[in-house]
């Protein structure tokens, strides 16, 4: 258990303790700003394979969804046919559900049809930084209009598995939003 900024750990938000790579995905990834179109596709996939699993389920298999869907370079995986499909089913590395793998090929394609960035797309739904840090898990929402609105625009530009609390996930991990708590050492974007 690493200290977080020089202060004590056991601070950090609650879903975080206790498992060293939870930890530091915790301390150095989620909730910090990320951009870049093929990394933003790869959190986009990892939520949407996340979706009805725990997170750290994804983590522990992230290098291997990177190894089997070509690092989630966005023009590779839309090119994606049949028999790439059948490898990933038997991938055990991966979560090998069907739907989940179409849905990674389906919008890798749909992310080159955007006729904008999928960097600036995503980005336009994140809500101005709120005022205070939350207290409790229990104030951390689900799921908020930004979210709903950024699910309803990308499933009508034909993105498949997005719902409003998968974006809202993803608006957790790429820093759209800071749901670090009061208590946790961790700042990235809001007040302390």
């Amino acid at each position: 258990m690493s200290l977080i900024n020089g202060q004590n750990p056991g601070l950090r938000c609650p879903w975080a303790r206790g498992d060293p790579l939870y930890e530091q995905y915790h301390d150095e990834e989620w909730g910090r700003p990320l951009h870049g179109r093929d990394a933003l596709f790869e959190r986009l996939c990892l939520e949407a394979f996340q979706s009805g699993l725990s997170w750290i389920t994804i983590l522990r298999k992230r290098e291997a969804f990177r190894a089997a869907f070509a690092q989630f370079h966005v023009e590779t995986v839309a090119q994606f046919g049949p028999d790439d499909i059948e490898r990933l089913l038997s991938d055990s590395g991966i979560v090998r559900n069907k739907r989940k793998i179409d849905a990674c090929v389906n919008n890798a394609s749909r992310v080159l049809d955007l006729d904008c960035d999928l960097d600036e797309l995503l980005w336009s739904f994140a809500p101005p930084a709120r005022p205070r840090r939350l207290r409790e898990i229990a104030e951390i929402p689900a799921i908020t209009a930004e979210s709903t609105a950024m699910a309803k625009e990308l499933k009508s530009r034909g993105f498949a598995f997005i719902g409003p609390t998968t974006a809202y996930a993803l608006m957790q991990a790429t820093g759209m939003v800071d749901d670090h708590l009061e208590t946790c050492p961790v700042r990235v974007n809001s007040p302390a």
